[in-house]
């Protein structure tokens, strides 16, 4: 292989340098270490991670396996002495062995720099790139440099060939035009052929999305068939015992002895147990929402706090409403002047803080196909420009959020959550004193989705991201 042609697969494909400490990925293509995980850091945000190359994509982020033995190749290129790419000399300096520059088809001669000078001088002669070949350049009968092509025949031919040879009379081309003319009508096949790979690249893509999302439907569908037999072996064990309480029952009635008499007391008191046990633990339930879900199923009791906006804190890509309660995208920047409270990614915070105490408010995000709701404390970075500043993607954060998919986040761990029914509204309960956060789904029944429990410290702000062409409103 030609020292440029090994140069040229040493070269990583996203600085265009040589590699410096080169690594693989599972699809293996190479990159510079630093250049593939700049690219990874790029990527997580959207949370699929793809090859620059060949856009291979995974869900996690891949690892990286260091090449060894192209390092070493790398190494060794780097130290091993240039090799001279030209090893032809010029016709005419005889005395020592001069590096040739050009060629001459008529000569068939090559000449460094100060015979070229003093040969461009002559008329109609040829200067070509360097060659040690002038086969096929000239016309195999009148040995006369090709300078035409016939369309009639496809063939290249000399001026004598056109004159008086077998292409008499043929409308003939110059050969830049002829060639000119070829690439032009090649670009319509290969942008044609371009628009084929896109087309299956697109084919692929969805076909692996169809797989993904048939597995993650038959997962779910798993999921309900042992919920729905769950249910029923527990209603069947249910009616058995109804079935025998009824026997005993009516054992009960037949028999007026002392041990019948003895035998309802005992059962009686074993019921009044039961029941006891029940409301001591409803008593021992820290979270009022849950107590009410379990003692009456309705959290409108509730009283809502009154939760509203801080356009301190707003990104200049968010439109905040009149009332402070509703957060919308805009491409357009509102220009608001900078502040150490205000963030940098699309985020706004609430005015109001917590410090101690219970709080509840309600978020509709109907009208935004991806959302980041949740808890934010007060040293959150607020001039960072990747995703290590968004709510749930550090320790300092709490979030229920659906991008890709529908789950919860905290100190950037994704715990992924399932849903019978879009979730278009979301109540938001804080015990501050208790370290519960807890999310609830607004339908009827209302729904329990996840509760985050934590030690806090800081003060706490209710957060909120605006995803494009999305917008998400507190509830009043």
């Amino acid at each position: 292989m030609a020292s440029a042609d090994l140069r040229d697969e040493l070269d990583c494909s996203i600085c265009l340098s040589l590699y410096t400490d080169p690594v693989s990925l599972r699809c293996g293509h190479n990159f510079c270490r630093s250049c593939i995980v700049s690219a990874l850091d790029a990527q997580e945000a959207a949370g699929v991670y793809s090859c620059p190359d060949c856009r291979e994509e995974s869900p996690q982020r891949p690892a990286l396996e260091k090449n060894r033995k192209l390092a070493n190749i790398v190494e060794r290129f780097l130290s091993s002495p240039p090799v001279m790419e030209s090893r032809i000399f010029c016709t005419y300096c005889i005395k020592s062995s001069v590096p040739a520059v050009k060629s001459c088809l008529q000569c068939e001669a090559s000449m460094c720099r100060e015979h070229l000078r003093a040969h461009s001088k002559s008329v109609d002669h040829s200067i070509i790139e360097l060659t040690v070949s002038f086969e096929g350049r000239k016309c195999s009968t009148h040995h006369e440099v090709l300078k035409f092509y016939c369309p009639v025949d496809g063939a290249c031919i000399c001026v004598s060939c056109w004159v008086a040879g077998d292409h008499k009379g043929h409308d003939v081309q110059l050969l830049d035009v002829a060639w000119e003319k070829e690439k032009e009508k090649m670009r319509p096949v290969i942008e044609k052929l371009k628009s084929e790979k896109e087309e299956a690249r697109r084919r692929v893509k969805n076909l692996k999305d169809h797989e993904t999302e048939q597995r993650e439907t038959s997962a779910a569908l798993a999921d309900r068939v042992s919920g729905l037999f769950t249910d029923l072996k527990e209603k069947l064990e249910g009616l058995e015992k109804r079935v025998q309480d009824e026997i005993t029952r009516q054992q009960d009635q037949v028999s007026l002895s002392v041990s019948d008499l003895v035998r309802q007391v005992e059962l009686h008191k074993d019921e009044l147990t039961k029941k006891i046990t029940q409301l001591e633990g409803l008593c021992n339930i820290s979270d009022p929402l849950t107590f009410l879900q379990e003692d009456c199923g309705d959290i409108t009791v509730m009283e809502k706090s009154d939760i509203l906006l801080d356009i301190d804190t707003a990104n200049n890509e968010i439109i905040i409403s009149e009332d402070l309660r509703s957060a919308s995208y805009t491409a357009t920047s509102q220009n608001r002047p900078d502040g150490p409270k205000r963030f940098t990614s699309r985020q706004v915070f609430s005015s109001r803080s917590f410090s101690s105490g219970r709080y509840y408010w309600e978020v509709d995000v109907s009208q935004a196909e991806k959302w980041l709701i949740g808890v934010a404390g007060e040293s959150l970075e607020r001039k960072c420009v990747g995703n290590e500043s968004f709510i749930g993607y550090n320790n300092k954060s709490w979030a229920l959020l659906v991008i890709d998919s529908f789950g919860a986040r905290h100190n950037n761990v994704f715990q992924r959550l399932v849903s019978d029914s879009p979730v278009e509204a979301v109540g938001i309960h804080l015990d501050y004193e208790a370290g519960r956060l807890s999310f609830y789904q607004l339908c009827d029944p209302i729904r329990h989705l996840h509760t985050f429990t934590a030690s806090f410290t800081e003060l706490l702000y209710a957060a909120f991201f605006v995803f494009p062409d999305s917008s998400i409103r507190i509830m009043k």
